[in-house]
Formats: structure tokens, C-alpha cells, sequence
């Protein structure tokens, strides 16, 4: 089953705790700290690879999450940290997260991070100063982050065959490569796209894409269409098979044309060649004859069943490769959830005669350090001085014996 769209819930790993510990040993009194850092949690990435081409593995698997990092332990030791969950998508994948393209995985390899893993907290043992020897603080490691990505699969392909159901797209490209599509005489066979390999010898190939599914109104869904043209997007060439031994075969090449331009105006733009299958039905004549009423445009003449004209073709579209522009969707970059709280500012609100102070910022320093223990809860407190906590308070009109609301915590607020 070919399926080119899936949505899934990715988790990155919490970081390990650091701790607060103090060398204990005989005859070593007085050891100092020695509390390790928490491991970082494991980060969760997706990665192209050309091994798939589909995306019916997230069908029912939707959800992924990475390993969250160990605390710390005494003697200085470091927590493990979380291995990355790496998930595989075939080539042609785009990213999405908040419907924002985020990445084109367009090469086997390429890959993006879509989750963080959270940062591992500091042991005691990075807070001993001269005047502080013996401190109780330590960090707790950050969180992961959690979300819906979603995944949608555009065929990487350099020349996309388009036209009208029974133009004989299928039949073209069994004959030019190594695809094995099924062929019969009646409209939708090809349910799905197909991709084949063209080679030319020399090492030299491109890659065909045969896009079912073309009839009026496809662009807004009739007959598929609208699920199958998003793959010719991908492809630098399109080659537009027309059936020769048809009524009207400007008129079935015009069909396809302005549902192309109804989906994507960008398409006018992309190199064409138009290729009059069939030629085989018709006399020289009518060749000749519908030629002549393409003219201005790339023309090749060939049959399919009786391989007539194909190596010509071939090459034709190689050397049309040579110069078409290649296709890159524009990404934008990506701003984790961890991005924005730091550049989130602190703020406070008066409610009830009593001063909150919130922001991102105050809930992610109440989260990383352990402010049970009095040197921790004092550099807490020394943080959101720096951040202007004092100056805030007063803009807000504060007053001596007036409550101030931190978090879980309520202090009497004094000059």
C-alpha cells in the first residue's frame, strides 16, 4: 500500500537530576562536593533514507519517545545520558511542525531534529566557590520537548509523466525502465505513483514518476488527482503524453495543462515535453498534422508497444536534465518550544491585592534548581534579581508587607 501523509507524536528525553553530594571517606574530613551532572536526555530525529518509500510504517505506529538521561552520582560521576531515537522516512519527505515546513529531507541521510532532549542538571560540585566550600545546590534536568509532526511524502523524481488516464503513461514507463507497472485498457490502473530508473549507460540515469489519477477537475480531488499532482511538484521535467490515435488530442493535452495551473501555477514554468504516444494507430499523416499544432513546443513521436522512438526520447530528456532547475522547498527554520522560553521575558501581575511573578522564565529556574536546600533557593533568588525581579515589583507599585507569589511560594515583600 503506498500512503504519503502520516502525523506523529514525538518525545525527546528529560535530563538526569544533578545531585548534591560530599566526599566521605576516612580520614578526609572535610572532602568537598563531589555531586555528578544528570545525563542529557535523548533527542528524537528523523532521518531520509532510500531503503523506504512509503510511509505506511506510521500508520499505526504513531508514537516515539527517546530515553530521558540518569541523574548524577557522588564521586563526581556523570549520569548516562539518553541514547537519540533516530525514525527513518523515505526520501522526499517534508517536515512539518506547527504547519511550518521545517525540512525538505530531499537526500538519503539528511536528517533534522524534531524534539530535544533536555539538558542534564549540574552537581553540587560546579557551584564550590572560595566563599561558598560546601554548597547545596543542584540542578534538575530540563525537560523534553513533545509534539504532532507531520510527515508528507513528495516523490523525488527528476521527469514526471502526466496526461489523461489511458494515454499509455504506464506502458512508457515499463518500456523505459525498470518499473513493472500494471497495464490494462481501461481508465485508473495506476492507483499509485510509480518511479523507474532510466538508464543511460556510462553510469549516467535519472528517475521517471508516472502521476495517476490527471482527469478535469482533478485539482480539487476528482479522481485523486489533487493526492497525486503534489508529487509532480518534486520533478524538474514534465513529460506530457498525449494519446495521438485519440478524438482531440490538443484538447486532452489542454485538459491536463489547466489542471496542473488550477493546482499550481508554478507548474507553467517547469521545462515540457510533450511526447504523442501511440504513433503506431495513426498514419504519418495525423502525425504530422497535430505536430504541426504544437508548435513552438519540444515534440517527440513514439510508441510504446512497438518501442518506436524511445532511445531518442531518452536522451532528449537527459539532455533537458541538464539545464532544469533543481526543486527545493523552502524550509523555515525551526524554533523549539525551549527556543521561545528563553527569550520569554518575566512579568508580574496584580491580583487580589497580591504581586504573581510569572514568565517562562520563572518557571523553568523553579524547575532546574532544587530550592529545598538554602544555597540553591538563595541563587535562585539572586537569578531573578538579575533578571529586574526588583525593579518589576516596584513598577507594579509594590509596597512593604505586600505579598509576592512565586510559584508554590508567598513572601512579605520588604524595602
Amino acid at each position: 500500500m503506498f500512503v504519503d501523509k502520516a502525523k506523529i507524536y514525538v518525545a525527546s528525553g528529560k535530563g538526569g537530576n544533578g545531585i548534591v553530594s560530599f566526599r566521605r571517606e576516612k580520614f578526609i574530613p572535610k572532602g568537598g562536593p563531589d555531586g555528578g551532572d544528570g545525563g542529557n536526555g535523548g533527542s528524537v530525529i528523523i532521518e531520509a533514507t532510500s531503503s523506504m518509500n512509503t510511509l505506511i510504517d506510521f500508520r499505526y505506529h504513531k508514537h516515539f519517545k527517546a530515553e530521558g538521561g540518569e541523574n548524577g552520582k557522588s564521586s563526581n560521576m556523570t549520569g548516562k545520558s539518553g541514547k537519540d531515537l533516530v525514525i527513518y522516512v523515505p526520501v522526499g519527505t517534508i517536515v512539518k511542525i506547527d504547519g511550518k515546513y521545517i525540512a525538505d529531507l530531499n537526500e538519503s541521510g539528511k536528517r533534522v531534529v524534531v524534539a530535544k532532549g533536555g539538558k542534564g542538571g549540574r552537581g553540587n560540585s560546579h557551584f564550590a566557590t572560595a566563599t561558598r566550600q560546601a554548597p547545596t545546590i543542584a540542578e534538575n534536568g530540563g525537560d523534553g520537548e513533545e509534539h504532532w509532526v507531520e510527515l508528507e511524502l513528495k516523490l523525488l523524481a527528476d521527469v514526471g509523466l502526466i496526461g489523461l488516464p489511458n494515454a499509455g503513461k504506464s506502458s512508457l514507463i515499463s518500456a523505459m525502465t525498470n518499473a513493472h507497472p500494471k497495464v490494462a485498457n481501461y481508465p485508473f490502473t495506476t492507483l499509485v505513483p510509480v518511479l523507474g530508473k532510466v538508464d543511460m549507460g556510462f553510469g549516467k540515469s535519472y528517475i521517471l514518476v508516472d502521476i495517476p489519477g490527471i482527469i478535469e477537475g482533478a485539482h480539487s480531488g476528482t479522481g485523486l488527482g489533487d493526492e497525486f499532482l503534489k508529487h509532480a511538484e518534486r520533478t524538474r521535467i514534465m513529460a506530457h503524453v498525449v494519446d495521438i490515435s485519440g478524438d482531440n488530442p490538443i484538447e486532452d493535452y489542454e485538459i491536463v495543462r489547466k489542471e496542473m495551473k488550477l493546482y499550481d501555477p508554478s507548474f507553467e514554468k517547469k521545462p515540457e515535453v510533450i511526447i504523442l504516444n501511440k504513433t503506431d494507430l495513426v498514419d504519418q499523416n495525423k502525425i504530422e498534422e497535430v505536430k504541426r499544432k504544437f508548435k513552438g513546443k519540444k515534440v517527440q513521436c513514439v510508441s510504446a508497444l512497438t518501442r518506436t522512438g524511445l532511445e531518442e526520447l531518452k536522451k532528449v530528456l537527459y539532455y533537458e536534465l541538464q539545464s532544469a532547475p533543481k526543486i527545493e522547498f523552502k524550509v523555515e527554520k525551526y524554533e523549539s518550544q525551549k527556543d521561545r522560553e528563553e527569550k520569554a521575558p518575566l512579568f508580574v501581575e496584580k491580583k487580589e491585592g497580591m504581586f504573581f511573578v510569572k514568565g517562562k522564565e520563572v518557571e523553568r529556574l523553579l524547575k532546574k534548581y532544587q530550592i529545598g536546600y538554602k544555597d540553591a533557593y538563595d541563587l535562585f533568588m539572586k537569578k531573578l534579581d538579575n533578571l529586574g525581579l526588583e525593579r518589576m515589583l516596584k513598577k507594579a507599585n509594590v509596597k512593604d508587607g505586600d505579598t509576592v507569589v512565586i510559584g508554590d511560594m508567598e513572601f512579605e515583600y520588604k524595602e
